[in-house]
């Protein structure tokens, strides 16, 4: 398994990035996700994209997520031939549970002349208000909405700082249906990047 640090996604400078974090639990990562931020950085400004994998939050054990340390391996590897995107144990070490307006105050004292913005699926913009100080959010950071099938752009929250994508690409793969499809016996190696499917497959995830 790789060594992660906290600090992994990128240098320190004075150039001012601008940075899209992907938040979630990657249980497991799949093209899908890859699709999704290949698109956000060669279509909408992004110089580069995070993938954040959220821990396990203490209060709502699940008992098909697999171990932390896990996830952000599956993670490491589906991307690690691709430098427009990194991967961060950032959440890992912040206190439980984690709140996205916490974790973007951490990232941006650590990184102040990175412009951040965050990548969510039109799902989670529906229960946006729902977040912990989410007009902080809205407020001081952008907000990128990536649509899911069925998404009614009529009824979405309007805010300066939240772009719709237009124009793009719909993806219906879930991580649900992967773990389903492994369970069920199913051969699912073309869902997920090769080097992500080999570590899974290895170590017989999500099998029983």
């Amino acid at each position: 398994m790789s060594n992660f640090v906290t600090d992994i996604l990128a240098p320190k400078t004075n150039l001012q990035l601008k940075i899209g974090l992907y938040f979630g639990s990657y249980n497991p990562i799949h093209i899908g996700h890859l699709a999704i931020a290949n698109y956000i950085v060669e279509f909408i400004g992004i110089d580069q994209l995070w993938f954040v994998v959220s821990p396990q939050n203490p209060f709502k054990r699940k008992a098909n997520l697999l171990d932390d340390y896990q996830r952000l391996e599956m993670a490491h590897r589906a991307v690690e031939e691709d430098d427009r995107l990194r991967v961060s144990n950032i959440e890992f070490n912040l206190p439980k549970p984690s709140y996205t307006v916490d974790t973007l105050a951490y990232l941006k004292d650590q990184h102040p002349n990175y412009q951040f913005v965050i990548l969510m699926g039109s799902d989670n913009l529906e229960n946006f208000h729902k977040w912990k100080n989410y007009e902080t959010i809205i407020e001081n950071y952008g907000v990128i909405v990536y649509p899911r099938p069925g998404f009614d752009k009529s009824k979405a929250q309007f805010h300066k700082n939240i772009t719709i994508v237009e124009n793009a690409p719909l993806m219906e793969i879930s991580s649900s249906f992967i773990r389903n499809a492994i369970k069920g016996g199913k051969d699912v190696r073309h869902f997920l990047p090769f080097k992500t499917w080999k570590y899974l497959d290895e170590m017989n995830f999500y099998k029983k």
